[in-house]
């Protein structure tokens, strides 16, 4: 005599279709009645198309709940699936991280890339959240069953490969605890160099500009080629400071960026190989709290061509993330650090996260991870931030529609 099966322990009930007002209300109040526990749920919405995931336990009579749950998706106009299994579904604590992925756009070809290779190291997608549509596409992918590092230096050849952003981190408390903000200014903040702007005014921008290059390169030493560089000014007019920055245009995203955070009681800083001149009204603008940078010597009105006391080289702006970070009395860990050239080196290896921004390869090459769209705020999105929440944020506090990433 063949006995009968044993019931299952869990039923998972996938329900699918069209949303409305009320399907999950309707849909719970079925199980309410069967008495049943409730061990996981995923619902996701796209394009007012509801999937809805929810296991539970299976009561003793759990044909007679199948027949109900249809039953309630029937009329809903909604499909119903039901899996009957074993097991709690409890969550892999092993091997576990958050895989941005940023694209501009995002293409299937490039997701699918993406996804096989994390499948190679044998790790697991658990969970895919978007975290902003426009103007960027940023995915958040919960991974589990593969090394951080292992995925993080496989992710980034993919990255490369596919023109896509890939910023791998641990899944842990570190990635809600960051609380300072350490930037680079020219071409990280703002839009190209600022020394290359007052050599403009001296007529010699093309050639500061391939010495800047190599030192952002790591080619040269930044403090000879700064010097050498400062020296060119020599007998410009001061009043051609005030002309830089108001010609100044800082990058897309800056300051959705520094007010979003700011509202979840981040601190900024901004340590800057250019010119305090420049970089403390910046500073002041936008409500940034720390900022440290060289100083132009101006002599009866003129610049010397000299810097006023130490330089703010590659060592000198680890130096003042590290103070920074001591003032604010936050941990290393909890400073992110964005930058873009050679210089940045030392400072990023120095904070938690290490951001290359649009940088130049040698700085790639070391950091965490790169972000190379033109939008500093995407950085919100590694943060765990999306762009529903910035918005939301941003019409709370008095925006008529949602603020543009400026």
């Amino acid at each position: 005599m063949t006995e009968a099966p044993e019931p299952p322990d869990t039923l998972l009930i996938t329900l699918v279709g069209k949303d409305r007002p009320g399907v999950t209300s309707a849909f719970f109040q079925t199980l309410a009645d069967s008495g049943v526990e409730v061990l996981d749920i995923e619902q996701i919405v796209l394009r007012r198309r509801l999937i809805l995931g929810v296991l539970v336990t299976a009561p003793r009579d759990w044909k007679r709940l199948r027949t109900k749950v249809q039953d309630t998706g029937a009329a809903l106009g909604m499909t119903v699936d039901i899996d009957r299994g074993s097991g709690d579904n409890r969550e892999r604590l092993e091997g576990r991280s958050h895989v941005t992925v940023i694209g501009a756009p995002l293409k299937a070809r490039a997701f699918a890339a993406v996804a096989g290779r994390i499948a190679d190291t044998g790790a697991n997608i658990d969970r895919i959240e978007r975290m902003a549509r426009y103007p960027v596409t940023a995915i958040d992918l919960h991974v589990s069953g593969a090394d951080t590092a292992t995925l993080r230096s496989v992710l980034s050849v993919e990255a490369a490969a596919q023109g896509l952003d890939i910023a791998v981190q641990p899944a842990n408390l570190s990635r809600h605890g960051m609380r300072l903000v350490v930037l680079d200014v020219d071409s990280t903040l703002i839009q190209g160099e600022v020394i290359e702007m007052l050599a403009a005014h001296a007529g010699l921008e093309d050639e500061v500009a391939v010495v800047t290059d190599a030192a952002m390169r790591g080619h040269i030493d930044f403090e000879t080629a700064l010097r050498a560089r400062v020296a060119r000014l020599e007998g410009l007019d001061e009043k051609v400071i005030d002309e830089v920055y108001e010609s100044i245009t800082l990058t897309p995203g800056v300051r959705t960026m520094v007010r979003t955070l700011r509202r979840l009681g981040y601190r900024f800083a901004i340590v800057s190989g250019g010119f305090s001149q420049i970089t403390d009204r910046l500073a002041e603008d936008l409500g940034i709290h720390y900022s440290r940078a060289n100083e132009l010597e101006v002599v009866d009105g003129r610049l010397t061509g000299r810097i006023i006391g130490d330089v703010v080289d590659r060592a000198g702006k680890a130096t003042a993330l590290r103070q920074f970070a001591a003032d604010v009395g936050v941990p290393l860990s909890a400073v992110v650090a964005i930058g873009d050239g050679a210089n940045d080196l030392d400072m990023l290896n120095a904070a938690g996260l290490g951001i290359a921004y649009n940088a130049k390869p040698v700085l790639r090459e070391a950091a965490d991870t790169s972000v190379n769209v033109p939008y500093l705020d995407a950085i919100m999105y590694i943060l765990g931030i999306s762009r529903e929440e910035i918005e939301a944020a941003d019409l709370a506090d008095g925006f008529t529609t949602p603020a543009p990433p400026i």
